[in-house]
């Protein structure tokens, strides 16, 4: 036993112990156990594209709601450690995309007002991309909220994904086609979207579901950017079949008018620079995969902003990208370590944020807030990405 004398010689090295653990813990709190994180573009995107039931509005596209929308929203409210709008995103989107079950049927992507006035799913079809954000926001909402019942759905909702949304093609293996129906235009080929396939979130059902096809999956993504981008920029379509190659979209094969059309990379192809920028440095093949859109990498040596169009040459059709764009390109700058390159965006960024509003761009589109809250989010280490694709949010 000490003497008393020893005691209060060690007494305020105790506190100062005491003090630091106490600090240490309230800085890396579970997730729930966290107040709700200040968020600043969270909370004006919630005010501007949320309504009270938890609906995601796209006031750019006649006030529709898109099960991708709801999916983001429900990935940033977990972020922001937002358990009610969550709850409500959610509620809205098993009520009205999945007819009140999402453990029977994935959400449908559209829904909006109807010919006859009224407002209902517009397109029953899902769309995977959307499918797998949701799946992986409920599970790790489960896992770091402890609520089983948001980790149960994910799982289903993956083990759905993987029977309805994952098909074996002939020369590219498993991958992830952009919905159950409308995307194999004839027995040979299919029309894939790589930037349908974010790295992070599959590395994470890999490890969590590893009986899964995800692992062949994400074989499959570094054939589609190899074979299937143009002169190194990511493809907003590709077909797969007998060879990987730039395509149209679905819509304009559908139409059987594709004389003076070209394949491009544009809206849709610009996740895909986000979504590998944002992965854990340490995720296998990433170098590659970065290696392999070169394109946009040595076209913002000299550009002040990303295309808003390419085509599969590699030649600029449209060099006017919204801010949101900018945004989604700045992980992907600093994964490669093109600190100039990612400043220039991060400049452009902030001389486009509205004083009043909070968001950015001069028209506040829905769009480039998404690419904005994933991007900034990341770059602020709001969230992380660690090597298995588990979710690392800041505490405070």
């Amino acid at each position: 036993m000490p003497s008393s004398s020893t005691d209060a010689t060690s007494s305020p090295r105790r506190k100062h112990i005491c003090i630091s653990a106490i600090f240490c813990f309230l800085l890396f709190l579970p997730a729930g156990c966290r107040a709700q994180q200040n968020w600043p573009l969270w909370e004006q995107y919630s005010q501007h594209f949320v309504d009270d039931q938890g609906r995601v509005i796209d006031h750019t596209a006649q006030d529709r709601t898109t099960s991708e929308g709801q999916a983001y929203a429900m990935f940033f409210a977990l972020v922001a450690n937002d358990k009610a709008r969550f709850a409500k995103l959610l509620a809205w989107t098993e009520a009205n995309l999945a007819e009140g079950d999402l453990t029977l049927r994935l959400p449908a992507w559209n829904w909006g007002k109807n010919a006859d006035g009224s407002w209902k799913v517009i397109d029953q079809n899902p769309a995977a991309d959307a499918d797998l954000w949701m799946a992986y926001s409920l599970a790790e909402a489960g896992r770091l909220w402890h609520e089983p019942r948001y980790e149960k759905l994910g799982s289903l909702m993956a083990t759905r994904i993987a029977q309805q949304e994952v098909v074996s093609i002939p020369g590219l293996g498993k991958t992830l086609i952009p919905g159950p129906h409308g995307f194999h235009p004839d027995d040979k080929t299919w029309i894939v979207n790589p930037s349908y396939l974010p790295l992070p979130v599959l590395i994470y059902f890999s490890k969590t579901m590893p009986q899964g096809p995800w692992l062949s999956v994400i074989d499959s993504l570094r054939v589609l950017l190899a074979q299937g981008s143009g002169s190194g920029y990511v493809m907003d379509w590709v077909a797969a079949g007998p060879t990987v190659h730039p395509s149209l979209s679905p819509t304009q094969l559908a139409t059987g008018k594709t004389e003076g059309l070209t394949p491009i990379g544009a809206y849709e192809a610009i996740r895909g620079y986000l979504w590998l920028g944002m992965a854990d440095p340490a995720t296998p093949a990433l170098k590659e995969l970065l290696a392999d859109t070169s394109g946009m990498s040595n076209y913002l040596k000299t550009a002040v902003t990303p295309p808003l169009q390419v085509d599969a040459s590699g030649k600029i059709l449209n060099s006017d990208a919204p801010v949101g764009f900018s945004a989604a390109v700045i992980p992907y700058l600093q994964a490669l370590n093109l600190k100039p390159q990612e400043k220039s965006q991060q400049d452009r960024l902030i001389a486009m944020k509205d004083g009043v509003t909070g968001l950015y761009g001069r028209d506040a589109a829905y769009y480039d807030q998404n690419l904005a809250l994933f991007a900034t989010g990341w770059s602020e280490q709001r969230f992380r990405f660690d090597r298995d694709g588990h979710l690392r949010l800041r505490s405070k």
